[in-house]
């Protein structure tokens, strides 16, 4: 390999290809990207080894030779950037599958799934293990140097191994020497099948994070026999996906998971990889310095940015744009069935659509507001040769990223202010900041077009009372402009309802604000798992602490909280799918109080009066109420610009208030700047990826199903 960096399995919704043929052409631009940034081994997303192993009805298998000649066009794309590999991950995924032709060890059904699985006989075991490894033939005819064989997060092969799920009594369960007899069956047969220098990488799941999971000893039995049976590298599995703890979220510190790895390294001679938020060079450079792991693994990082390894061996990791972990535009999308994209690069997943060409009109654009949406127009239309100056009337770059970055757990959004600040300087954007620019400044300053990205304003709470000194907007709380007492009411339980409620938890606002990195350090890994009773020795089965759960605590700040929301359904219903769990725990742990299906009355000395759904009247004796009540679109300067006949683009809040979404924002404003030469005012809206056929057939059933 010609680095230690590997870039980790993740699904990208690209894997089944597109028309009759099943292309694989966007896939292959997608990996030849990651390839040409430097990456050491790329490792696909999960591919089916048989029909009951795909993730879902018709999702990737490799199974025949069409299916070989198929992905030749992937690995060719990859061989093309000299020195880069690529692994074909065999993923079955067993009782996670979405499909009634599941299959798992025993007939026990997923928490997170909603079909019950078959239980496999002794014979079917035998031909699953035969599906491998032709399955691994097969992509070695394909073209791939070699195969990640997916042991961990949940999946069949784990499923077998731990007694959660395994409760077999035959040649195949009881004893742990039965339990993982599959998986050392399986690497034994790919390495009798494969030529020698064929790698053969184990995801070995080291951390369940799952009552009745594995104990360390018997992890480091499996690691060893493993070694055993052939196999080339042990990476590192973190976690099942049924586990209450989180693994790759924004809250979790970099690197926090490291130290199993490293506790590994005594027991076996072959390279091992770590995982989990390692995001930047400097925490790479740690891992590996420290002795934990012979090489790292991201996967999400290389959404972000395809030119991380090369912008890293340049010197110039500041230009790194950093994967902030917010899940919304990866994980998400796939949960959606959509395409995996990322928040703070559009492009990933979208390598032949959305394409930064040189400009050959190049025009003089002014961009007022920066904050995501004029951030990112600025810069890619800098990029592609167009002359830009960019407004705002703040003092610094970042927008409402400004606000966020101060809440506990998202410090990581310094980073993309950082890049986006650094990103201006090497594309040539001219910043006025400080500046309040008027109409007849952009009409005098000889512009082609006006891009608006004035972002939103607050609204209020619309009830007698609003004015009263008590009543505060969100944005006075995180700007730490205002004074917050000890007992307080969130009044909205949205995106940013949940984020002032555990600002204030952590008593974030008795800080002091941190301008370029936060002023106080983020959560150290061991805080970290002592909150979430994750046990290092791993001495019980899983890694996790008996009394694992959600059990209610106390706020760290000492203050009584509540969260308050019009409607009558769990708070924080529209927060991300695999993150908004956490949110909701974080929250509950500290005790914050969360109340649905208010009716708010009027505001007065005594507190916050409301009407609760049957009508009763309650009053909330607090010394605070925080508004996160939604925004309203901020563009005065729309009107004026278009009566005067000039070219004005609205995208980003300015464009539409809903929520305060950064994920649009960026896709908004970095494909108009894709196209603005021939782009229409009118037409912004239009300016998003189009949705794929399965993931509007989601929508639908998903929005039936909520109507019911």
């Amino acid at each position: 390999l010609r680095n230690r960096v590997l870039m980790g399995s993740m699904h990208c919704g690209l894997e089944e290809g597109e028309g009759f043929g099943h292309s694989l052409e966007k896939l292959a631009a997608y990996f030849a990207e990651r390839a040409k940034g430097g990456v050491g081994l790329i490792v696909t997303g999960g591919i089916a080894p048989n029909n009951a192993g795909r993730a879902y009805p018709f999702a990737a298998a490799m199974i025949s030779e069409s299916d070989a000649r198929r992905h030749r066009v992937v690995t060719e794309a990859v061989h093309a950037h000299d020195g880069a590999k690529i692994a074909m991950q065999i993923l079955h995924t067993g009782r996670y599958a979405y499909s009634p032709m599941s299959v798992a060890p025993s007939k026990r059904k997923a928490p997170i799934n909603f079909f019950t699985p078959r239980a496999l006989s002794s014979a079917d075991v035998e031909r699953t293990i035969a599906d491998f490894v032709r399955c691994a033939v097969l992509a070695q005819e394909a073209g791939y140097d070699g195969v990640e064989v997916m042991g961990s997060e949940g999946y069949l092969i784990n499923q077998f191994i731990a007694k959660r799920t395994n409760h077999r009594t035959d040649e195949w369960g009881g004893s742990y020497e039965n339990r993982m007899r599959l998986p050392v069956r399986i690497v034994e047969g790919i390495r009798e099948a494969t030529h020698k220098d064929f790698l053969i990488v184990y995801r070995l799941s080291m951390l369940d994070l799952v009552d009745e999971g594995s104990s360390w000893d018997e992890i480091v039995t499996l690691a060893q026999a493993i070694e055993a049976a052939g196999a080339s590298i042990i990476n590192t599995g973190i976690g099942w996906h049924e586990a209450r703890v989180p693994t790759i979220a924004t809250s979790v510190p970099r690197a926090a998971f490291s130290w199993v790895t490293g506790r590994m390294k005594s027991s076996v001679k072959l390279p091992l990889v770590a995982t989990n938020r390692i995001n930047t060079p400097e925490v790479a450079e740690a891992v590996l310095g420290s002795g934990d792991a012979d090489m790292v693994s991201m996967a999400r990082p290389f959404l972000a940015d395809p030119e991380f390894v090369n912008k890293a061996a340049a010197g110039t990791p500041e230009r790194i744009n950093t994967c902030i972990g917010c899940n919304q535009a990866c994980l998400d999308h796939i949960f959606e069935m959509k395409p995996a994209s990322c928040l703070v690069n559009p492009r990933a997943g979208y390598e032949t659509e959305l394409v930064y060409t040189p400009t050959e009109q190049p025009m003089s654009i002014a961009v007022v507001g920066a904050g995501p949406a004029g951030l990112a127009c600025s810069t890619v239309a800098a990029g592609r040769g167009h002359s830009v100056t960019l407004f705002d009337a703040a003092s610094a770059i970042g927008g409402q990223f400004n606000l966020a970055k101060q809440v506990p757990g998202k410090e990581e959004f310094y980073e993309t202010i950082r890049y986006f600040k650094h990103e201006l300087a090497h594309t040539g954007v001219k910043v006025n900041l400080g500046t309040r620019v008027t109409e007849q400044e952009l009409l005098d300053g000889g512009f082609d077009a006006v891009v608006l990205a004035t972002g939103v304003s607050p609204r209020g709470l619309d009830i007698p009372g609003s004015d009263h000194p008590k009543v505060v907007s969100y944005v006075d709380v995180l700007s730490r402009s205002a004074s917050v007492g000890q007992r307080v009411a969130v009044v909205g339980a949205g995106g940013i309802g949940f984020d002032v409620s555990e600002f204030l938890l952590h008593g974030a606002d008795r800080e002091p604000e941190g301008k370029d990195a936060p002023a106080s350090p983020p959560q150290s890994v061991d805080s970290f798992l002592r909150e979430w009773e994750i046990d290092r020795e791993v001495a019980g089965g899983g890694g996790l602490a008996r009394s694992n759960g959600d059990q209610q605590g106390a706020s760290d700040s000492g203050r009584n909280i509540y969260l308050l929301q019009r409607k009558k359904g769990k708070h924080g219903a529209g927060l991300g799918k695999t993150t908004g769990w956490i949110h909701r725990s974080v929250l509950k742990k500290g005790g914050v109080q969360m109340i649905g299906g208010v009716g708010y009355s009027h505001v007065d000395d005594e507190g916050l009066h409301f009407k609760l759904k049957g009508g009763e009247m309650q009053t909330l004796d607090v010394d605070t109420i925080v508004v996160c009540a939604g925004q309203s679109s901020f563009a005065p300067l729309e009107e004026p610009l278009q009566a005067a006949g000039m070219p004005t683009y609205k995208i980003g809040g300015a464009f539409v208030a809903a929520e305060l979404d950064a994920k649009r924002a960026i896709d908004q404003g970095s494909r108009l700047a894709a196209e603005i030469e021939t782009a229409v005012p009118e037409n912004v809206g239009e300016l998003a990826a189009a949705l794929p056929l399965q993931a509007w057939l989601f929508q639908k059933i998903v929005s039936r199903g909520m109507a019911k």
